[in-house]
């Protein structure tokens, strides 16, 4: 790692260094000495949820099993594995999938982790349930997650309720197993307990995936073994998970705290997996590190003072551009940090590096790194309304407070008492307008989750940051909701939140259940609006058509004239 920073900004730095090396921290950090986070937070459990710490080392000791995985998989014959899993159980797989791509002689690797429609169906029609040669996976820590279950009841039933075509990975005694256990489910695999979902991708949810899809994973764990002795060093400027989680917590305390990742084109999707990490585990008690992915780099001038970047740079294929434009940003005197990966196997150094240094950031702002207070909020609200569903057979009504140019808007009476307007552009430019500095702008966007889809939205957050040059963010709900949405509700209400949402053109029935996927869907998004409104967010709701990309293009213009 290598980092420049503003002279205020690289003394504080300096300072944090010392007082880890010199008061022994780093030491302290691996007895999971739990003084090292606040207990404002309401949880004692610190230490409970370190089991991370040695997961490499208890992987690398029965290696030999991933191989055997792989070798059983490629003699079924699979040409396609789906994983049904959100949050830190789809995440990481993700990554894997779209960094090493469709490995010769293995089933290609697809993730489900929403409960849209269309992007249920795309997928259901990308690798066929019935074709025996399509191999599911559930993944699932607790059981109990609502989209993991609804998914594999889904699936089960169109494959002909084939258990020897699912694999579960799960905790021990979870419902999960007894589920997989009762459907005789082809294997189980099982996570650690003492290890919560996002610290998980080192683990058998993460690994055994890429397990399935042919990747060589005692060489990752090797090499994530290489990173774990590193962030023993006791010396923390020597230490590549200590000193990244200083500077990270160090910026944040001095007003940076909007990390803004820059990575290499051939491993991009480690952002998302990072936007879960960071914003899960530092978002709470009105504190954060709000990630920032893939928001196209802008001219230097375009940021203000609330921005850390970390360039995250693959060396056998660096994109000249970003290396251009990272200079810049540099030469500007904006905070820089550059990692480094030489190898797409590194992915595993880095999964370690970065959880060391999210937990320490979490020690430098004073927060507990280990819980997640505010997700639960939003399952509360999603489950009301799906009683609610299942008792009348509809969701409550709403009433829209503006129908313009075939766009819905919708608010509770708090925004709607700040926010005015009789267009679309007239309500979204009061909307905008309370974008103030230090501010971020997040756009929710309760759609499938394509090409089309995310260039629209990200040409509209390009536009919103252009124009009030603030951070911006995009989320496709409800995968979110597992992720950043827990720094966007515990965190600083520093954010102004555009949610998104449509009719579905057809909707998809869930066995055994009285809603559909359409259903779950609407109850999550709608929850979600509710307890931004709870937490006093500043937030307002658009609603698409059945036609979502012609409903995302007059969004567009709308915004864009607002903007004017």
């Amino acid at each position: 790692m290598t980092q420049t920073l503003p002279p205020d900004l690289a003394t504080a730095f300096e300072a944090a260094l010392t007082d880890w090396t010199a008061n022994g921290k780093i030491a302290r950090f691996w007895n999971r000495d739990k003084s090292l986070w606040t207990s404002a937070s309401g949880s004692s459990a610190e230490d409970q949820w370190m089991g991370w710490l040695d997961i490499v080392e208890r992987q690398t000791a029965d290696a030999q099993r991933f191989r055997e995985i792989s070798a059983r998989i490629q003699a079924g014959g699979f040409r396609n594995v789906v994983l049904l899993g959100m949050g830190g159980s789809s995440l990481c797989p993700e990554v894997l999938s779209l960094t090493f791509g469709h490995q010769a002689g293995y089933p290609a690797l697809h993730i489900l982790d929403s409960t849209d429609p269309a992007q249920v169906k795309s997928v259901e029609l990308l690798a066929d349930p019935a074709d025996k040669s399509t191999l599911f996976i559930v993944s699932s820590k607790s059981g109990s997650t609502l989209e993991p279950n609804i998914f594999k009841q889904y699936f089960f039933e169109k494959s002909g309720r084939d258990g020897q075509r699912f694999i579960a990975i799960t905790d021990p005694g979870s419902k999960m197993q007894k589920v997989a256990e009762g459907d005789k489910f082809r294997e189980i695999h099982y996570g650690l307990p003492s290890i919560g979902g996002r610290f998980s991708a080192l683990s058998d949810f993460g690994m055994v995936p890429g397990a399935v899809m042919g990747l060589d994973i005692p060489h990752m764990l090797a090499r994530a073994g290489e990173m774990v002795a590193a962030c023993k060093e006791p010396e923390a400027a020597n230490n590549p998970g200590v000193s990244l989680g200083l500077a990270l917590g160090t910026l944040a305390r001095q007003g940076r705290d909007k990390v803004t990742l820059i990575t290499s084109p051939a491993i991009y999707d480690l952002g998302a997996w990072l936007e879960q990490l960071i914003a899960e585990s530092t978002g709470k008690l009105g504190r954060a590190l709000i990630p920032v992915d893939r928001e196209p780099i802008g001219n230097a001038a375009d940021y203000g003072k609330d921005r850390v970047f970390v360039y995250i740079r693959f060396g056998p294929l660096p994109d000249p551009l970003q290396d251009e434009a990272v200079a810049q940003l540099e030469a500007a005197n904006h905070p820089v940090i550059r990692l480094t990966v030489a190898d797409r196997y590194n992915l595993g150094a880095e999964f370690f590096r970065w959880e060391v240094a999210v937990a320490v950031a979490g020690s430098v702002i004073e927060i507990n790194p280990f819980d997640q207070p505010d997700v639960e909020a939003s399952k509360i609200e999603t489950r009301k309304l799906t009683d609610a569903y299942e008792a009348t057979g509809k969701l409550p009504d709403e009433t829209a407070v503006l129908e313009a140019d075939g766009l819905k808007f919708f608010m509770d009476r708090a925004n709607a008492a700040a926010i005015t307007g009789d267009s679309a552009s007239a309500i979204l430019r009061s909307h905008l307008n309370r974008i103030g500095q230090g501010d971020y702008f997040a756009i929710l966007a309760y759609i499938a989750m394509t090409m089309d889809h995310e260039e629209t939205l990200g040409e509209i957050r390009l536009n919103v940051r252009d124009s009030k040059q603030v951070a911006t963010c995009l989320g496709f709900g409800p995968r979110f909701l597992h992720s950043t949405g827990q720094a966007y509700k515990g965190g600083p209400d520093s954010g102004v939140f555009l949610q998104v949402t449509c009719d579905d053109a057809s909707d998809l029935p869930i066995p055994g259940q009285s809603f559909t996927f359409g259903t779950v869907k609407a109850a999550q998004s709608r929850g979600d609006f509710e307890v931004l409104a709870e937490r006093g967010r500043r937030a307002l709701r658009v609603h698409l058509p059945a036609d979502v990309n012609a409903g995302l293009a007059t969004l567009r213009k709308a915004i864009r004239a607002a903007l004017a």
